[in-house]
């Protein structure tokens, strides 16, 4: 049967267009029922014969058919394993697509899982069920109905076979226009509350009342209403209001900050009233007060202790703000929420007083998020566990937002908990790779075939060599160097051909499109690509035959290339060396084989590359990194030490760093609209103001017009008999840094592509494929450029090209996050039962605290104060970056002491915990163990005591 639709469409332009399809209908589609014999079998048959768990509001088999309130709020309820037998309507599932992705995969997820049997039903594509609108209807109105014709049809179809089909539906109006019919409808909890030993499900639900409805018959209201999104819209194009994300203080929970186009520092919002119920990534709209209003952060850390649903939202953060006009920035109020970025939080609950309530407060392991507020039977089980809540909604007669429980990680404290937890809350993908990605890996034992000995050039008459950390298996990266009968020198770059086995549009190349990079955690990674790949086939293991790109230059003794060739090779490594071992044959000068001289020439030039780029005004940056020593058995950290870098591990940075710089220019000039490339945004100057006057407190100038002078200040800024100073000084200018990101070079004018911090006009990731999806781009780029390779129309689509990057930046920096929450993770493991004193640095005063350095471990962390509102004397001076406490003077770069023990008495943030031992506060040091300060014993004497 066929019949038209007619709609109407506003084009780009503004004119409005009269649009007539052709819509067919057929009576030949299946209900999906393994019971039914009269559908045809067009379809594969889902819906199962055996009822699972048992409802006391339905006599016999039942099948549940929901309606998109139920698919877009409850898909928690809809995930758990005693949920089957879902019929989805077409018409709900094109809902749920365009009011919520992230939904609507979690369903299609649901659906691809063959033992939950959820059928998708088109009904509007059959005869029985498609309905027009009427005139005066709207659009949810008639797909209320379209519903509830599709339960009356089914109950029908299926009424011989004895199955009841029941509508799940939390809108009242639906739920009683479906009773009226004669039908089965019930709303979720009732539902819930009748299947028998499924109490826990109730935890599942969500409170997904509109906010308008939620409580505030009963209470007073704490928050301004959020405006509508016409108003809002209405606002920005007006300039009364602005948007943008909103980011949470990690320091202290009553302030946060919004990005907006029109001012070039972020508006400070300040108080819970003014936050008005945003939640951190949150894209909100806000108006901003009076230039008169102004003010800087308050530079205090507080933390939400409180516990008291009825606290006073007027209160703002504790001393006052800056009015300096150095600090003082744009602030504002949030009036209005755009879109909320909600996702689901790990941590744990909070103990209650009442032992019998169900109504319990989960502390987020993010410290950005606020506590959230839910009901839970299982409180006794879930006290000392990690569990996952979903926010459901924030009304404004609460003081936190409400939500449900998700799901049980495991036990508080366990290592393997504690991993999960940090995986899920950064965002990592994880999951073991399915079975489509291993079918699309090589078969082993595999070889080169020989054909590629012809399409490639044969360099395995080299001696190439790879250098990389102890304990490496993905070696993505070889060099070699010799020297040639003119006086120069031939030096390669050989990078694993990954692209030869990662072929476009696969579930293996989704797949490493999607994880984006491979993670580094402490005491395992999580790769890109299968092992299969990234830890044989693609390694560049010694004595092995592989395939690679290689990048191969003329160089002179002084590093000035004379030409260069990029092509794909095969090559034999015959050396896996760490940075230690080749360090040694370097500085072994009574060595002169081919392996040895070869990395000595690479060394000499490494030296020049090196001296070139800080000549032209390349950063030098510092960062507290450690290495853990961890137990082969419990994978436990055994050991600790900051990392130490030999010459090698510059080497081999310079020739990535010169081979990243060449393929850059070289795509660039072959794809100017699409070529994939990294760059460095420069930071303002107003990022720089704390590192200036932390440095001029010192005596120290420092120069940050351009990338150059910030070199060559950084390159003098030292202190005569304090080595380490000049290391904080880089350490804190890395905080003052953008963050680089990867763009397609179609999106941005050329002015744009620099990157500052390697001062480099073009730059791009090329060197390590195994890891970076990026870098297996850039290889198919080269490969088309070079004819090793063709090109396909996603790669040379530029808008496609900057949806990658975006996620590529995404999953770098939350890869980046991933790490350093690890090396926290393990930092506390290490130190638990112990208790010691160590040197440290202050890094950064703040008006309540200081934020050390222990040098030794490359530890960070924040040491409370007294409260300054207490009777000890504070004086905050932000200018100075200096904090007077009582008699006792701190600045930035002071040394101190610290003592360094594991917090346990904070169930949920568990963590290392660093107390002042000198100088002496009243009230605040503590008093000194036996222990080790720097190289030196440290025994506690009376004058080190106290003042």
């Amino acid at each position: 049967m066929l019949k038209s639709k007619t709609f109407v469409k506003k084009t780009k332009r503004g004119n409005i267009v009269k649009i007539v399809r052709e819509h067919y209908l057929r009576d030949d589609l299946s209900c999906g029922s393994l019971l039914c014999t009269s559908c045809p079998n067009i379809s594969p048959a889902k819906l199962g014969n055996q009822q699972e768990v048992v409802s006391s509001l339905c006599e016999g088999s039942h099948y549940l058919l929901i309606d998109t309130n139920i698919a877009l709020h409850q898909i928690d309820f809809l995930e758990d394993r005693n949920i089957t037998d879902v019929i989805v309507l077409q018409t709900v599932l094109q809902e749920v697509k365009h009011l919520n992705e992230s939904v609507y995969k979690r369903i299609r997820n649901i659906i691809d899982t063959k033992e939950k049997r959820f059928f998708v039903f088109c009904n509007e594509h059959h005869r029985a069920t498609y309905i027009d609108r009427e005139p005066k209807e709207s659009v949810n109105d008639r797909n209320d109905r379209a519903i509830r014709v599709a339960t009356s049809w089914y109950n029908d179809h299926l009424r011989e076979f004895n199955i009841t089909v029941v509508m799940l539906s939390n809108d009242v109006d639906n739920c009683t226009k479906a009773t009226q019919s004669g039908l089965k409808s019930y709303q979720v909890l009732d539902y819930v509350k009748s299947l028998k030993d499924c109490e826990y499900l109730v935890d599942h639900l969500s409170h997904n009342t509109s906010d308008k409805n939620i409580g505030q018959g009963d209470k007073r209201l704490m928050f301004d209403e959020h405006m509508s999104l016409y108003d809002i819209k209405m606002g920005v194009k007006s300039n009364r209001f602005h948007q943008g994300k909103f980011e949470a203080s990690r320091e202290n929970y009553l302030e946060g900050y919004v990005s907006c186009a029109a001012y070039d520092k972020q508006v400070l919002i300040r108080g819970l009233k003014n936050l008005n119920r945003a939640v951190h990534e949150d894209v909100v709209a806000i108006q901003i007060f009076p230039k008169s209003q102004w003010v800087g952060a308050s530079g205090s850390v507080q933390v939400d202790d409180q516990v008291d649903e009825d606290e006073d939202i007027n209160v703002m953060p504790v001393g006052k703000s800056s009015t300096n006009s150095l600090y003082v920035r744009p602030t504002g109020r949030v009036i209005g929420i755009i879109k909320r970025n909600w996702r689901n939080y790990c941590g744990v609950l909070q103990p209650s007083g009442n032992k019998e309530s169900t109504k319990h407060l989960f502390i987020p392991s993010e410290k950005r998020i606020p506590r959230i507020k839910i009901e839970t039977r299982q409180a006794d089980i879930l006290m000392s566990h990690r569990i996952i809540v979903s926010i459901d909604c924030w009304p404004r007669s609460s003081r936190y937002p409400l939500g449900h429980f998700v799901r049980d990680i495991g036990p508080l404290g366990e290592r393997e908990t504690e991993e999960e937890v940090l995986l899920l809350e950064h965002d990592i993908p994880h999951l073991p790779f399915s079975k489509a990605v291993n079918e699309c890996l090589p078969k082993l034992p595999w070889s080169i075939a020989d054909y590629e000995f012809v399409l490639r050039e044969d360099l395995r008459h080299l001696v190439i060599c790879s250098v990389d950390p102890p304990g490496c298996t993905d070696i993505d990266d070889a060099l070699h160097c010799r020297p040639l009968p003119n006086g120069n020198y031939e030096v390669g770059v050989h990078i694993a051909d990954l692209s030869h086995f990662v072929r476009p549009g696969t579930a293996l190349d989704l797949e490493a499109q999607k994880r984006g990079t491979s993670v580094y955690l402490c005491d395992k990674r999580i790769d890109m690509v299968p092992a299969t790949l990234s830890s044989n086939l693609c390694s560049l293991r010694a004595n092995e035959d592989r395939l690679a790109f290689s990048g191969i230059w003329e160089m002179t003794p002084e590093g000035d290339i004379v030409s260069r060739k990029f092509c794909k090779t095969v090559i034999r490594s015959v050396a896996s060396l760490t940075y230690a071992e080749a360090q040694i044959l370097i500085d072994d000068t009574n060595r002169t084989d081919p392996l040895s001289t070869g990395l000595r020439g690479l060394n000499e030039l490494a030296k020049k590359l090196k001296q070139r780029r800080i000549d032209a005004g390349a950063l030098t940056l510092a960062s507290a990194e450690v290495r853990f020593h961890i137990d082969s058995e419990t994978h436990d950290p055994i050991g600790i030490e900051a990392k130490e870098l030999k010459e090698t591990n510059s080497m081999v940075e310079e020739f990535m760093l010169l081979a990243n710089c060449e393929v850059a220019r070289h795509i660039r000039k072959e794809f100017p609209q699409c070529a994939v490339l990294r760059r460095h945004p420069t930071p303002p100057l107003s990022s720089f103001d704390l590192l200036v006057n932390a440095a001029a407190v010192k005596g120290v100038e420092i120069r940050c017009s351009s990338g150059k002078d910030l070199a060559k200040s950084l390159e003098n800024a030292v202190i005569p008999g304090d080595p380490f100073f000049n290391i904080l000084l880089r350490i804190v200018s890395t905080r003052c840094m953008t963050q680089a990101v990867y763009f397609c070079s179609g999106m941005l004018p050329e002015e744009e592509y620099f990157h500052y911090g390697l001062a480099v006009p073009l730059y791009t990731h090329f060197t390590s494929p195994i890891r970076r999806y990026p870098d297996l781009l850039v290889h198919r780029l080269l490969a088309a450029s070079v004819g090793q390779d063709k090109t396909y129309t996603q790669l040379l689509d530029r808008n496609i090209v900057h949806e990658w990057c975006q996620n590529l930046n995404y999953r770098h920096h939350q890869a980046q996050l991933v790490q350093r929450a690890s090396i926290a993770l393990h930092t506390q493991l290490y130190f638990k039962d112990k208790c010691l004193d160590e040197d440290a640095y202050i890094l950064f005063v703040r008006r309540n605290a200081i934020v050390v350095l222990v040098r030794r471990y490359g530890l960070e962390s924040t040491i409370f104060l007294k409260d300054i509102e207490g009777s000890t004397k504070f004086l905050y001076e932000e200018e100075k970056c200096k904090l007077t406490v009582g008699n006792v003077v701190m600045q930035m770069f002071d040394r101190v002491v610290v003592q360094i023990s594991v917090e346990d008495c904070n169930i949920q943030h568990k963590k290392l915990k660093m107390r002042l031992v000198q100088p002496y506060v009243e009230g605040v040091s503590v008093e000194p163990v036996f222990m080790t300060v720097g190289e030196e014993k440290f025994v506690p004497k009376p004058d080190t005591i106290k003042p």
